[in-house]
């Protein structure tokens, strides 16, 4: 009798405090017939605090092909696989691509579980606009490849950064502009979680003879002359009052017009209220 296909499940694990972890996160573990991992020390450390028994293998950059291979041996002949990273999602500056790759190609199912994620928590704690953001993983070492990443456009920008690389990285951000604000955020959900929000001037001055300690996430604002300046919203805001003029409602005019600029549809639709009510008045 020929075995149930298997399945792939990709598992978030707290980026600090234990007690992130989901409930549906453990259970899948629980289920799991091998929990593939970054480090099976630290990954069982983590199943110790909640009594999962599942075996684990390693899974890390250096052996991700060959593992990958195995692991989809194994699901076709009807394992349930749950993939894990040190901390935080899979795949997300961390080993796991290769494998949900070979899956996909293979037909075997992937279920992805929501978790913990360094990048999502530090863009939230900035204070910085979050309708348009991108996430680079590890910043670039060499400064002109650094100061071309973050003078791009896109939004609000995260990256991982080292701990040691922050003077420098934040005095590269200064040259650029010294007004544009940004925000350090390290040691995310542990003890001494922290973040320093500021114009990059000011971050590179505090950070200059003492860089920050434990793992550090830098977000930046939208860097001068990005596709969210004031110009373009201009613009897309006339756009959706001609829309209104026509006969359209406020919210249907603004959520077109942001599906051809790019722009957030309820920035749109704010702008042209107050325009109204200025007008008003």
């Amino acid at each position: 009798m020929p075995a149930t296909p298997g399945r792939l499940v990709v598992c978030p694990t707290p980026i600090g405090n234990l007690e992130d972890i989901t409930l549906r996160v453990l259970s899948a573990l629980r289920e799991a017939d091998v929990i593939a991992c970054e480090d099976t020390r630290r990954t069982r450390t983590l199943l110790d605090r909640y009594g999962v028994r599942a075996p684990l293998v390693s899974y890390h950059e250096h052996n991700e092909e060959r593992r990958a291979a195995e692991l989809v041996r194994r699901m076709r002949g009807g394992d349930v696989v749950a993939l894990v990273s040190d901390a935080g999602m899979p795949l997300i500056s961390d080993p796991g691509y290769v494998l949900v790759r070979a899956c996909a190609a293979a037909g075997i199912a992937v279920e992805v579980l929501p978790g913990p994620s360094a990048a999502l928590a530090a863009l939230v704690a900035s204070a910085l606009p979050a309708d348009r953001w991108r996430f680079v993983g590890f910043l670039p070492r060499r400064k002109g490849e650094l100061r071309k990443v973050l003078g791009e456009p896109g939004g609000t920008l995260v990256a991982f950064e080292s701990p040691r690389r922050v003077p420098a990285t934040l005095r590269v951000l200064a040259e650029l502009d010294p007004d544009r604000p940004a925000a350090v955020c390290r040691e995310l959900t542990k003890v001494h979680e922290e973040v320093v929000r500021g114009a990059a001037s000011e971050l590179a001055e505090r950070y200059s003879d003492m860089p920050p300690r434990g793992e550090v996430v830098l977000v930046v604002g939208p860097a001068e002359g990005d596709g969210s300046d004031a110009a373009g919203e201009s613009s897309a805001v006339n756009a959706v009052a001609r829309l209104v003029e026509s006969g359209a409602k406020p919210r249907v005019a603004a959520s077109v017009v942001a599906e051809l600029t790019g722009t957030s549809a309820n920035e749109l639709y704010r702008a042209h209220a107050h325009r109204g009510r200025r007008r008003s008045t």
